[in-house]
């Protein structure tokens, strides 16, 4: 499903579409028109700062320069913490991290809400989740290639 920045009220980044964007993966160029406005969890920053430093990114004045795009960086709050750990049963088989269901918790704190993510497996999810809260996926869909 294609990414437009008029698609939901509420725009929310999970760390790996960010992280495309961050370093040019596919579909990273849909994150992008997105930042403006959008909504990020500080546990989902935590792990995107993290990897990015692990890639040897100098990461002084990241966190201004993004915040400077639009990005709203969200803090945790005991409800979304709940919301998180209410979505363990419905995820766990997908194996979506903590970070990934507070990701979809503070989306479903901003509904309606758009969750952006390159992890394709979370749209299994789409069928599980409130009315309102729409997951997608900025990868393209891989393809498979005949023997030849």
């Amino acid at each position: 499903m294609a990414v437009t920045p008029a698609d939901a009220s509420t725009v929310v980044l999970d760390a790996s579409a960010l992280l495309a964007y961050a370093f040019g993966e596919p579909g990273g160029e849909a994150v992008g028109p997105l930042i403006a406005g959008a909504l990020i969890s500080a546990a989902n920053w935590s792990e995107w700062f993290q990897k990015v430093a692990q890639r040897g990114v100098a990461t002084a004045g990241l966190r201004a320069e993004l915040e400077a795009l639009g990005l709203v960086i969200v803090p945790v709050d005991a409800e979304q913490a709940e919301r998180a750990a209410a979505l363990w049963p419905l995820t766990r088989s997908l194996g979506l991290s903590l970070t990934d269901r507070l990701c979809l918790a503070l989306g479903q704190a901003h509904l309606p809400a758009r969750v952006v993510t390159a992890d394709r497996a979370w749209l299994a999810l789409q069928a599980l989740l409130p009315e309102g809260l729409v997951v997608d996926c900025v990868r393209p869909p891989q393809a498979l290639h005949e023997p030849a």
